[in-house]
């Protein structure tokens, strides 16, 4: 099992995509198949919520009300591990203090240069190369 803290915007890309192929949406679908188990937090959370139902992005209700549901039901609510790493934008400390709480998790962002340079910090591409791996190995 892979544990991961999915940045906000990997979800967006997701919703958005109509490629069903795109790395986001493969992360979405490894999420709610039980491949990666989300690691999130109050805030996380409140931040999916609050992003995802923005007006601008259109997502139909139900389907962010069924898509946060699934998330909540199949995370782990996690604390923060205190980081003395410098952040360009301070809502992004939550999401690497989180992955920081568990051993061997990921954080899943499109926003690589927002973070510390770590091996934990990770594209959807190279999270979907990472579970290709795992599954090859007979997972973690």
């Amino acid at each position: 099992m892979i544990y991961a803290v999915i940045d906000t915007n990997v979800l967006v890309s997701a919703l958005f995509t109509s490629n069903k192929d795109a790395a986001a949406v493969k992360v979405v679908e490894a999420i709610l198949c039980g491949a990666i188990t989300p690691l999130l937090n109050e805030e996380i959370f409140e931040e999916y919520t609050d992003v995802l139902n923005r007006p601008k992005f259109h997502f139909p209700q139900r389907l962010v009300k069924n898509f946060l549901d699934s998330i909540n039901g199949m995370g782990i609510i996690t604390r923060r591990a205190e980081s003395d790493e410098n952040f360009v934008d301070p809502k992004d400390v939550v999401f690497y203090e989180v992955a920081l709480s568990k051993e061997n998790a990921y954080l899943v962002t499109g926003n690589i240069k927002h973070f510390p340079k770590s091996p934990i910090v990770v594209t959807p591409a190279e999270m979907i190369k990472i579970l290709e791996e795992s599954a090859g190995t007979g997972g973690q």
